[in-house]
């Protein structure tokens, strides 16, 4: 079925030789060709991401290619002296994709800058902005496992890409042909007349000076008293992360050993996501031995941050959702006690994000601004009060999958900026006697315990992606009237921005851009999220519920997953 398209890949992609080995030791396995062949990976806001390999289907240098000149074309209709800065990780072939996306992208005339090592994401937005980029790129995969990679592209905002410049991109990919219509350069030759440029350290010292300003920490904090563990899990921020934390008077940091060098393979954490506790185990074991306050991972491209909080012998890892809410009340009660909060501050969260984020910023008179999933979107808040001359304005954006932003020098979550100020935070509360936990029990004794989850169900191959889509057609169309019990109140359809009161037999229009993401509010405050993911095929389902103790809200959110679930 596939003979003729694989006989073209094996005669024409000379650009890396594991593609043609790749696929002659394949050739006789017609399940494996179909799957490398049968559709393409498509281009949308979140760039591209798939499995490293031959074929249309997986990341290779000609997907990059062929997505890196549509992007060089898109960037010339807008600008015919345009740029494009372009960072990559540690991931497997993320150097020689970074590369090969220079090379075409220059070979059409745009001006490439290049960072000249791997770099965390974060950077690249900020490398985008600070050069007066037209766009940008990151070779990434982000947190996914060793075989997969991926292509993030920005604009010159430093967001990654809005839906229509992602769909302008993607007609321009669908016209261009793999080997054809694509020119690799020399990368060399690009270099010397101009069109291939390495980013300067001024470009990064300078990200770090921005980093700072976002700390608050002064001498109370006693921050030499303060000790980290850390681990980069194999991936670009061992440098910055530990740069800035010296630079804020950090200086009992330990890096983890085994974790510290950048390796694609991930050795040592096979799903290298600070979301889950196995990538911390080699940290956790570094612990019985060096005492810490803190457990700090980043995952491979540095913009998202997980912890663990250490006592005595014991070490609690700390959600996404209840780091965000720390860093809230942080933010809001010392800039109240520095006398340096701005007059109608505001913070931005996603719609799956802890519903307690409200409540604290009220007390604070904080606008809080919910946004669909995706650091695009709060990056785009930020833009908007820009625009207005009220930049100052923000002072947080965050979502409960482990992604912080404090200030508007970047508009993509920063693990970097993340890491400093939790770092600081649990030095400030110490000096106070009280660990990150303690003054987290403070917060859910104030204002009530919001407890979340998040279960993933995975739909793999061609069938699973028709599944994902009968699954959410079945909610939207048949929606259900409770789980454990409890009514649906609300039903925000996103997909056909259209609210409906269960109760009043109203609907409402959603303001927000579509998303195929439904949200049943239940009678009693919880919501039930379901959501595909945007770069794996999976269903995420989140869970959010509030009681007036612990116990209570553990054992209602335990009721809503058993319930939730059975969809499923």
């Amino acid at each position: 079925m596939y003979s003729d398209i694989l006989n073209c890949w094996l005669k024409n992609a000379t650009e890396d030789s594991d593609l043609i080995n790749e696929l002659e030791n394949e050739k006789n396995n017609p399940e494996e060709i179909s799957d490398r062949f049968y559709t393409e990976l498509e281009f949308g806001t979140a760039g591209l991401r798939g499995i490293i390999g031959a074929g249309t289907n997986r990341m290779n240098v000609y997907t990059v290619g062929r997505a890196s000149k549509a992007l060089a074309l898109y960037v010339k209709s807008i600008n015919k002296s345009g740029s494009v800065a372009i960072a990559y990780d540690s991931r497997i072939k993320s150097l020689l994709f970074a590369q090969a996306a220079a090379k075409v992208i220059a070979s059409e005339g745009v001006k490439v800058y290049l960072y000249k090592e791997l770099e965390p994401t974060p950077m690249l937005s900020f490398a985008v902005r600070y050069l007066k980029c037209d766009a940008g790129i990151v070779i990434t995969a982000s947190h996914n496992p060793a075989e997969y990679n991926g292509y993030k592209a920005y604009g010159p905002d430093g967001c990654q890409l809005p839906p229509d410049a992602a769909d302008s991109i993607m007609k321009r990919m669908s016209q261009i042909d793999y080997f054809n219509d694509i020119t690799f350069g020399d990368f060399d030759e690009l270099k010397n007349i101009g069109l291939i440029n390495y980013i300067e350290d001024e470009v990064i010292d300078a990200y770090l000076t921005e980093v700072k300003k976002q700390s608050f920490a002064d001498e109370s904090y006693r921050l030499s008293d303060f000790s980290v563990i850390y681990t980069p899990l194999h991936g670009t921020g061992n440098k910055p992360v530990r740069a800035i934390l010296d630079k804020i008077g950090i200086k009992n940091v330990t890096v983890v050993p085994s974790q510290e060098l950048p390796d694609g393979n991930f050795p040592t954490c096979p799903y290298p996501n600070p979301e889950i506790r196995q990538p911390f185990e080699k940290a956790l074991e570094l612990s019985k031995t060096v005492k810490a306050d803190l457990i700090l991972a980043t995952d491979p491209d540095a913009d998202r941050v997980g912890i663990a909080v250490l006592n005595g012998d014991n070490a609690t890892l700390v959600s996404g959702n209840d780091v965000g809410v720390l860093l809230l009340n942080y933010i809001l009660e010392r800039r109240t006690e520095l006398g340096i909060l701005p007059t109608n501050p505001v913070a931005v969260k996603t719609i799956v994000t802890t519903e307690i984020c409200g409540l604290i910023a009220k007390k604070y008179h904080c606008k809080l601004i919910d946004v669909l999933t995706g650091f695009k979107f709060i990056g785009e808040q930020i833009a908007l009060l820009e625009e207005k001359g009220e930049e100052n304005r923000y002072i947080l954006g965050f979502e409960e999958s482990y992604g912080y932003l404090p200030g508007g020098y970047v508009r993509d979550k920063d693990a970097v900026a993340a890491s400093m100020l939790i770092c600081e935070m649990a030095a400030y509360y110490k000096a106070k006697g009280l660990n990150l936990l303690e003054k987290l029990e403070e917060i859910f004794k104030e204002y009530g315990y919001f407890l979340n989850a998040q279960k993933s169900f995975a739909f793999a191959g061609q069938s699973g992606m028709l599944a994902m889509k009968q699954l959410m057609e079945n909610l939207r169309t048949n929606p259900p009237k409770e789980f454990a019990g409890y009514k649906v109140c609300k039903i925000y359809d996103y997909g056909t921005s259209v609210c409906y009161d269960v109760e009043n037999s109203a609907t409402n229009e959603i303001t927000l851009p579509k998303s195929n993401v439904i949200v049943y509010f239940l009678e009693d405050d919880s919501k039930v999220v379901f959501r595909p993911s945007g770069t794996e095929p999976k269903v995420k389902l989140y869970l959010g519920c509030v009681a007036n103790d612990r116990k209570a809200a553990e054992n209602k959110i335990t009721e809503i997953i058993e319930s939730a679930q059975k969809i499923f």
